[in-house]
């Protein structure tokens, strides 16, 4: 019988901290003030945070966390890109740590997520209690190239095509470059138009089984947040000064528990990164989920991170 996610809960306390002269983070607890301290990261970057996110842990154990990163949710100011990079994500998460008394916590993250929970814990493996990582992104050019250029297309070209739609074609052979001019036009019809395709081409590949009903980011709101952020991070190839930065960094892991969940079928960011990673840190819990795709809310998926957190809660 597959788990299924812990009941909605209300947070303890909300809050917002500001992390730079330009930015001010949202911030959340729920669950067990005096329980063992979680950080949710969520996706993107832009995704932002959502109720359902605190029902991945057993409230009665768990201090959960969740925040929104640079520009999303909210965070203030809305789908800002300036002092927005990985690192200053890095900084903040750390910044929340210390403003919340925390000495360590387990860090979860899936998708975007999972690239910024392992910057992250490279950067600070002192403060990591446990990973759980789901959906692995690893940040290079090649992940990118899949999804937005060359790739994903052949599995998906009807939904692609309504992708390439507001591109001229003299503009297609760089689709990040093109869609980031758009994303920042002055213009908010342009801007509008460019965010609802960007962000319907990621959810229309989310999960094994398209479902229309199921679209995450179709408010107008939310999919500017996500479509001008991920671009931003893209062009900028996520602020990572080599290729397999986090691949090459990731030898301080090796003393951390952690468990690694894919779904076979994931064309947004595809098992190849995920198994690299597990070559790369083989101490980790592998684990492949036959019939999913990316997202979290498929069956198996969820299944495997709420098995993972009860696992690390003991």
């Amino acid at each position: 019988m597959k788990r299924t996610k812990y009941p909605a809960i209300e947070p303890n306390r909300t809050g917002f901290l500001s992390v730079s002269d330009q930015h001010t983070l949202y911030w959340e607890e729920s669950g067990n003030p005096r329980g063992k301290p979680v950080v949710f990261l969520h996706g993107g970057p832009g995704a932002g945070t959502e109720p359902g996110h605190r029902c991945f842990f057993n409230p009665e154990v768990y201090q959960i966390i969740l925040f929104d990163q640079r520009g999303c949710g909210k965070s203030v100011p809305h789908s800002h890109l300036v002092q927005n990079t990985t690192w200053d994500l890095v900084a903040d998460i750390e910044k929340l740590r210390e403003f919340l008394g925390i000495e360590r916590w387990v860090v979860f993250g899936g998708s975007w997520g999972s690239t910024l929970a392992l910057a992250y814990a490279e950067t600070h493996p002192k403060r990591v209690v446990s990973l759980i990582l789901r959906g692995i992104f690893l940040g290079r050019p090649k992940e990118l190239r899949w999804f937005y250029q060359f790739g994903a297309h052949h599995l998906f070209p009807d939904q692609f095509d309504q992708f390439a739609a507001p591109i001229p074609p003299e503009e297609r052979g760089d689709f990040i470059a093109a869609y980031f001019k758009r994303l920042t036009s002055s213009d908010p019809e342009v801007r509008s138009s460019a965010a609802k395709a960007w962000s319907g081409w990621e959810d229309a590949t989310l999960r094994l089984v398209f479902d229309p009903a199921g679209r995450l980011f179709a408010e107008d709101i939310r999919a500017d947040a996500i479509a001008r952020i991920e671009c931003h991070y893209f062009l900028n190839r996520c602020f990572f000064n080599t290729e397999n930065w986090l691949l090459e960094n990731v030898a301080p892991l090796c003393k951390i528990p952690g468990v690694i969940i894919q779904g076979r079928y994931d064309i947004v960011c595809p098992m190849e990164s995920a198994w690299e990673l597990h070559k790369a840190w083989p101490e980790a819990d592998f684990q492949v989920i036959p019939d999913a795709g990316h997202a979290s809310s498929e069956a198996g998926i969820t299944h495997a991170l709420i098995e993972a957190t009860d696992r690390f809660a003991r």
